[in-house]
């Protein structure tokens, strides 16, 4: 069912390859690191990594999460890869085979919450849910202050939602408000929302004033409002938003050896790359002593309501909530 899940998110099956040279060092261990992160993701974590292991000479494979899960599954035989890094519990749990069992020194400062099943991996950042909103598109109107105001028809056709059939984070939101409201709620919801096929469409959408409203990561919405751009505001609903891990673990057998990949994976999921990636990304951490408030606008996790919700579960339902998704969508002529 989770391999199901991944294989139709039509992931690319591309590859790009970079490393990290660090001229004039000693290099002892070399280390390759799979990863679908974006560049400047990549580039903070490698930054701080020159100054905290400077012995190690990593590379990185880039590619979307579900074609590098293949490819690791495809190397089990003889791994060419050593860790792998940014990829959701979802899919990392339907290739859990791939992975050996680590418990880094660097997780005493992770809460269990963020641990993942058997010590297979652990979370490196955490996704959070929020309603984006447009103030200036608003019109007059109160900005919705729960998931369920969303459902309300004064906003029919001005709430924009990626595609859960093609987005894992769409997935991650669609499941959520499934959790809470149950196929009733996707029926209400769906009579409202644009869908697009792109969830990186939906922040973009929101921030150029197309939509007041829009589903999507605080980390996207977030970005304008550090980059300045006024009106743009960060629901977090009070009927409690979702979190989404991502994590990092070692390849089973991995191809320079434990040493080096229980390494890298110590430096992924060290405070110096968590704060980095916060304050140049605004990825939130999931370590215990990094205050995101003070870093940042954002709030820190115990100012905001979660609801409860497993990702390992959410995956097993993969095919029941999309299959729920697409009557509601159809019970509102879309």
């Amino acid at each position: 069912m989770l391999t199901t899940r991944f294989l139709k998110t039509g992931l690319a099956l591309s590859f790009s390859v970079g490393a990290l040279s660090l001229s004039g060092a000693a290099l002892a261990a070399n280390a390759v690191m799979y990863t679908p992160n974006n560049v400047q993701t990549i580039d903070t974590a490698l930054e701080i990594a020159r100054k905290t292991a400077s012995d190690l000479s990593i590379q990185q494979v880039t590619s979307g999460a579900g074609a590098l899960m293949k490819r690791i599954e495809a190397e089990s035989q003889s791994p060419l890869g050593d860790v792998v890094w940014g990829t959701g519990y979802g899919t990392m749990a339907a290739f859990q085979q791939n992975f050996e069992a680590y418990e880094s020194p660097e997780n005493k400062a992770i809460p269990e919450a963020f641990h993942g099943k058997d010590s297979l991996w652990t979370s490196s950042n955490a996704h959070v849910m929020v309603i984006m909103v447009n103030d200036r598109q608003l019109k007059g109107l109160a900005a919705p202050k729960t998931w369920a105001d969303l459902f309300d028809p004064q906003w029919k056709g001005k709430v924009i939602i990626g595609d859960p059939a093609s987005s894992g984070s769409a997935y991650d939101q669609v499941y959520g408000i499934y959790q809470l409201y149950g196929a009733e709620g996707l029926q209400k919801l769906a009579a409202n929302v644009i869908v697009s096929k792109s969830s990186g469409q939906v922040y973009k959408s929101v921030a150029n004033g197309e939509y007041p409203l829009g589903v999507t990561m605080e980390y996207a919405a977030y970005a304008y409002v550090a980059g300045g751009q006024k009106g743009i505001e960060l629901v977090y609903p009070e009927d409690g938003t979702f979190i989404a891990p991502e994590g990092v673990a070692v390849i089973k057998n991995p191809k320079n050896g434990q040493e080096a990949a229980r390494k890298l994976v110590d430096v992924l999921l060290s405070k110096e790359v968590q704060e980095a990636e916060l304050v140049e990304n605004f990825r939130r951490p999931t370590r215990s002593d990094i205050n995101v408030a003070e870093l940042t606008k954002l709030p820190n996790l115990d100012q905001i309501k979660i609801a409860s919700t497993d990702p390992l579960k959410a995956a097993a339902e993969y095919e029941t909530v999309i299959e729920a998704w697409k009557q509601a969508l159809a019970a509102a002529g879309k």
